[in-house]
Order: C-alpha cells, then sequence, then structure tokens
C-alpha cells in the first residue's frame, strides 16, 4: 500500500519509516501541506496521512476521492481541520486517539513553571552573565487554584501534575464524571482560578470560548494556559486582556492561525501576523510552536497506531479508530457496531 504522507518533518520520517517498513506500507513524503493545491499529489496513492494544519475540507476531500484514496489517515487526535460529513460516504478517517498524555500534560506544567518562576528571563540573563534578579520575583504553586477545562486523558494527567504540587483543582467539562474530581460551571472556574489550563477539543461549541466576555469574569492576574487548539482562545481578546492587566500571564503552544507559522523556520523573515507578533513581544505571553507532543514516546506511540490504522483497514476492513458521522457521534460509534461506517 501507498500512503501520500503530507507536512512531513524530519522526526515523522524517522518514526514512521521504522514502523511503516516492516508493515508492507510505501510512504511518498511531502513537506508540503495538504490542500486543494496539493491534493493532485495523492493521485493513485491508497491513503493520506495528515497532520494538524493540513486543509481536509470538501474540496480536497472530493479531489482525493477522484484520485482513488480510500483512507484519510490523521497522525493525531484532533480532526477539527476534517470535514468528516462530507467525507462520510466517500472516503474513510481514523485518528490517534491517545498517543502520550503525559507528554502534553507535562509540557503544559512545564510552561507554567517557566511563567511563574521567569526560567525563561533568568536563561537569557544569565547567558549575558547578568545574574541580577531584580524582576524575576515568581510565585507558590502551592495553595493556588487551577482550572482544569477537559477532563479527558491529558486533562486528568494535569490535574495530577497540578495536585502534586499541592495546589487546589476544579475541573469543568460538559460530561461531569465520578471520578473524585471536583466538577464546577465554568462560571465558578473563571471567578476562583489563580491559573486556567485548556484541555479539550475544537468544536463549535469551544470555539473562542476564552473571549473577552470570559476574561472579564476572571481573576486579575490569572495565568492561561493552553496546549489543545489555538481558536479555543480569541487571540485579540487575550491580547486586550493582557493590555488591560487583566491577564497576569499567557503560555501558549498552539495559536488559532498558526498553520502558515508554526513547524517552519521563520527567523529570517518579516512576520506578517501582527496579532502574533504582538502577543510574542509582550514579556508575560511564552509561546512554543505546537510542540507539547514533542517527545520519542509520543512519537513511536503516533506512528505505531496510525501505520496500524492503515493496515487494520484495508486488511480487516474494520478500525477502532475511525471517525464517522453515520450515528452523530463521531469518535464513539465504534461501540455501537463492529463494521464500516459505510
Amino acid at each position: 500500500m501507498t500512503i501520500a504522507f503530507f507536512d512531513t518533518k524530519e522526526y515523522d520520517k524517522t518514526s514512521f519509516e521504522a514502523c511503516g517498513g516492516t508493515r508492507g506500507l510505501t510512504f511518498k513524503f511531502f513537506e508540503t501541506k495538504l490542500n486543494e493545491d496539493t491534493a493532485a499529489l495523492a493521485h493513485g496513492c491508497d491513503a493520506v496521512c495528515v497532520f494538524v494544519n493540513d486543509t481536509v475540507n470538501a474540496a480536497v476531500i472530493d479531489r482525493l476521492y477522484e484520485s482513488g484514496v480510500k483512507l484519510i489517515a490523521l497522525r493525531s487526535a484532533g480532526y477539527n481541520n476534517v470535514d468528516v460529513q462530507h467525507a462520510f460516504g466517500k472516503i474513510h478517517v481514523v485518528h490517534v486517539p491517545a498517543y502520550s498524555p503525559y507528554a502534553v500534560a507535562e509540557h503544559a506544567m512545564a510552561l507554567l513553571l517557566t511563567s511563574v518562576r521567569r526560567i525563561h528571563k533568568a536563561y537569557n540573563r544569565t547567558k549575558e552573565f547578568n545574574f541580577s534578579l531584580s524582576g524575576l520575583t515568581g510565585f507558590d504553586l502551592h495553595e493556588k487554584t487551577v482550572g482544569v477545562i477537559g477532563a479527558g486523558k491529558i486533562g486528568r494527567i494535569f490535574t495530577d501534575i497540578c495536585k502534586g504540587f499541592g495546589m487546589r483543582v476544579l475541573v469543568y467539562d460538559r460530561m461531569p464524571r465520578d471520578d473524585g474530581l471536583t466538577y464546577v460551571s465554568l462560571d465558578m472556574l473563571f471567578s476562583q482560578s489563580d491559573v486556567i489550563s485548556l484541555h479539550c477539543p475544537l468544536t463549535e461549541e469551544t470555539r473562542h470560548m476564552i473571549n473577552a466576555d470570559a476574561i472579564d469574569r476572571m481573576k486579575k492576574g490569572v495565568v492561561l494556559l493552553n496546549t489543545s487548539r489555538g481558536a479555543l482562545i480569541d487571540a485579540e481578546a487575550l491580547l486586550d486582556g493582557i493590555k488591560a492587566r487583566k491577564i497576569g500571564a499567557a503560555c501558549l503552544d498552539v495559536y488559532e492561525e498558526e498553520a502558515d507559522v508554526f513547524f517552519e523556520d521563520r527567523s529570517g523573515h518579516i512576520m506578517d501576523d501582527d496579532l502574533l507578533a504582538r502577543l510574542i513581544s509582550m514579556p508575560n505571553v511564552i509561546v512554543t510552536s505546537h510542540q507539547a507532543f514533542l517527545t520519542a514516546e509520543a512519537l513511536h506511540n503516533i506512528a505505531e497506531t496510525t501505520v496500524n490504522n492503515i493496515v487494520t483497514f484495508f486488511q480487516d476492513g474494520v478500525c477502532e479508530n475511525e471517525l464517522c458521522y453515520r450515528c452523530g457521534h463521531i469518535e464513539h460509534c465504534k461501540k455501537e457496531r463492529r463494521e464500516r461506517c459505510f
């Protein structure tokens, strides 16, 4: 089987060639992202393998379908960049529901610690032999309140990490569980949290859930963490909140308009995105370029699961990680039947 692999990075080649070569897969690696202009590169391939910034809208799906592609294999958990509804009846879609929730949760805590203890500023100073402590005063996490939005695997691991620091943990999830966590309303979470961390998927319901109104309801000096999807936060409202001194700090591993910026070396270019440039220029903002997933363990798990998804689909006709629109439960319909969606 031949797989067209889009938005390729060197670390992708290493992990996927190691897993795919032993399973009879041939990868055609393309550095370009998948979109309407590049979909023709997949002509004659059995499947495409895509990442979070590839565009898999209705037009792209139609072109892939016309080219004979039978499967879209996401090498990510999120699928907001795929028109799953339009794919139904044409091309099957699979994803990687979990690869290393520890990687993302640990990165969120790394960002938080870096921010509140001014590690990034101290690092830059001491590289120039400036050992002054002026302006580096942070605050204890112990006994602070952290609000975690989203109680999936990553969110629950992040709550465990926070509890290890002696923090009080509040959780919001649209489907609360009887799992020992303290579930509260969004209003209560906003008003009581010293730190707020986002660990939920991007849907129409959650898009811009952190907006001007939400920020108004937060405590002055709140620290915002986002390692999920950029569009969960209205970046304009975030910048306004920072300038108004309402937001004490923001730690972002994702950004709403990251597709043409993140994962690339832009150091020799003028930044066209004024909003991102202004955010990065703020002394209380830390931005990493969607690297929370980037651990050796996670890369291996992503490759292994993606390859297994592809092989299982073509050999057995059924893949437990298929995303389907038929029954309305895109991720969980696999629990209701054991055959292909169409």
